[in-house]
């Protein structure tokens, strides 16, 4: 059974509860989008606002604050200063994002540049970059330390703390583990050409996800390449490699396995997770 202990450590992650230990990992995907309503029963700062945001603005201690200027820190990172004076762990909205709805957390030190859009809900950790023309389309959730990059599009996924997907990717229905990392291009597919349910293949044969769409599941530490594409229902132990231009066939893969030209012949380097 294809269960989340082995593709991540959930340890001290904020959000473990989302993962049932004895349910196949992708289910979480089911649970996500109640899992996301939680956070917006009662009052929370962009409560209310929504639309392109015209002026910078900050959120500190639970509190927007308008009053800011940000400028370059350097790192290259935008900073808030109010009153001459820089404002620590602030979230950043920069005029230019588009919120489409107000069911948007944004945690402290995330900066959010111009040209994001953003449809909730989404709960975003801390120190999470989302760079711009970024398009978050709903039932999103990223922890901390996270990039959604430039042109990078999300749907309905999962982003576990450190996971980037820094250029021109695609995660629809998507889980990614601690610290996996897309290379520029990469396109987590989600939806079969074939009408029907998604199912993948394991050691004991073929599993029915109850699925119509599921892209990759990739484990902690998973590396993609320039231009690599998984297929629907690609799942991927920790530490696993696709190189650059590879196409992965759907199917369940242990940890450390290395995808190699030709499309996707997948190396088993080491079956320990």
């Amino acid at each position: 059974m294809p269960v989340p202990a082995k593709f991540f450590d959930l340890t001290g992650s904020a959000h473990g509860a989302l993962f049932i230990p004895d349910q196949p990992v992708w289910t979480a995907l089911d649970r996500l989008g109640a899992y996301l309503a939680g956070y917006f029963g009662n009052a929370w700062p962009l409560k209310g606002r929504t639309g392109l945001v015209a002026k910078a603005f900050a959120i500190v201690d639970g509190q927007v604050r308008e009053d800011v200027e940000v400028r370059q820190g350097k790192k290259g990172n935008a900073v808030a200063f109010a009153g001459g004076v820089q404002l620590g762990n602030a979230a950043i909205v920069m005029a230019g994002t588009y919120l489409f709805d107000d069911r948007v957390i944004l945690g402290p030190g995330t900066v959010v540049e111009p040209g994001a859009l953003i449809k909730g809900p989404a709960v975003i950790g801390a120190n999470t970059g989302i760079r711009q023309g970024a398009y978050l389309r709903g039932d999103c959730l990223a922890g901390d330390g996270c990039i959604i990059g430039h042109t990078t599009e999300m749907k309905s996924s999962i982003m576990l703390d450190g996971a980037k997907a820094g250029h021109f990717a695609y995660v629809g229905d998507s889980i990614l583990g601690r610290d996996v990392n897309l290379g520029a291009g990469t396109k987590l597919a989600n939806l079969r050409m074939i009408p029907g349910a998604i199912s993948v293949r394991g050691e004991k044969g073929r599993i029915d996800t109850g699925r119509r769409k599921l892209g990759a599941i990739l484990g902690d530490g998973t590396e993609t390449g320039c231009n690599s594409v998984t297929s629907p229902g690609t799942l991927t132990g920790p530490r696993s490699v696709i190189y650059p231009a590879v196409a992965v066939p759907p199917g369940i893969y242990p940890g450390q396995t290395h995808f190699r030209p030709p499309q996707g012949s997948p190396v088993i380097r080491s079956t320990k997770t």
